[in-house]
């Protein structure tokens, strides 16, 4: 497949899975407040993984649109980051997740508004935009969590240090990556880990929580390489579609 599908898929694919776990929290988040919240941002996700898999249907000529890539591909098709397709029970968890994931987006949609391929800014300056928001959102709630009870606090940690090994996909660089990155359509991955590493650094001292040592383990979802949980989230969300290919409402 070519590098520029690739690349677009990996963008479109963590949105979206990003957005359907964040979808389970409809009627379960802690107070109704976040439950709209989490509704939002999960719309603005699918929202920004519709723009992304309609743009890698449109590169790919193959006539696949939004719909048949989101709901017709197999767990080893997709490209997503492995950390926004593990499951959760807790919302620290997930506040914790969306922070990690929330910096770096804002970092790279930022950079991608400077792609050559006029298609790819265009729809990193539009997905910037909501991007800042989540990324205010959970800033706020890991600090709320961080700082809170003895108990909130224990929970954050503890979700920081899971989570933790998983951010250095965020910044390996593949065949992919520095193709994109060489013709100027991308950018260079490990270039967001200092200034990510910083701001993610700040807040973490805001939040009284200690930054996990840095380990060797790189994660290779976006290789389109996933475990179970994947496959479990899929079997959910395409079940309709595929019982009834071609439906329509």
């Amino acid at each position: 497949m070519d590098a520029k599908v690739e690349y677009v898929l990996r963008l479109g694919d963590t949105t979206l899975v990003l957005g359907q776990r964040l979808a389970e929290w409809l009627g379960h988040a802690p107070v109704l407040e976040e439950d709209i919240a989490s509704a939002n941002i999960s719309l603005d996700l699918v929202g920004q993984a519709r723009l992304w898999l309609t743009y890698a249907g449109a590169l790919e000529g193959a006539g696949r649109d939004e719909d048949k890539l989101a709901y017709h591909r197999d767990q080893h098709e997709f490209r997503n980051f492995t950390l926004v397709e593990l499951p959760d029970d807790d919302y620290a968890f997930t506040i914790v997740r969306r922070f990690l994931f929330d910096v770096w987006h804002c970092l790279a949609l930022g950079a991608l508004t400077r792609s050559k391929d006029t298609d790819i800014a265009a729809i990193a300056a539009k997905s910037k935009k909501e991007a800042e928001y989540h990324r205010r959102h959970s800033g706020d709630w890991l600090v709320r969590l961080g700082d809170g009870t003895g108990e909130s606090h224990v929970r954050t940690q503890a979700a920081l240090e899971a989570l933790w090994r998983y951010t250095p996909e965020f910044f390996s660089a593949d065949a992919i990556d520095r193709a994109m990155s060489e013709s100027g359509e991308g950018f260079p991955a490990a270039s967001l880990e200092e200034v990510w590493t910083e701001e993610v650094g700040v807040m973490l001292r805001e939040a009284t929580l200690t930054m996990p040592k840095p380990g060797q383990y790189v994660s290779e979802g976006k290789l389109g390489r996933h475990g179970e949980h994947l496959g479990h989230l899929l079997a959910e969300m395409q079940v309709l579609q595929r019982a009834n290919p071609g439906a329509k409402w």
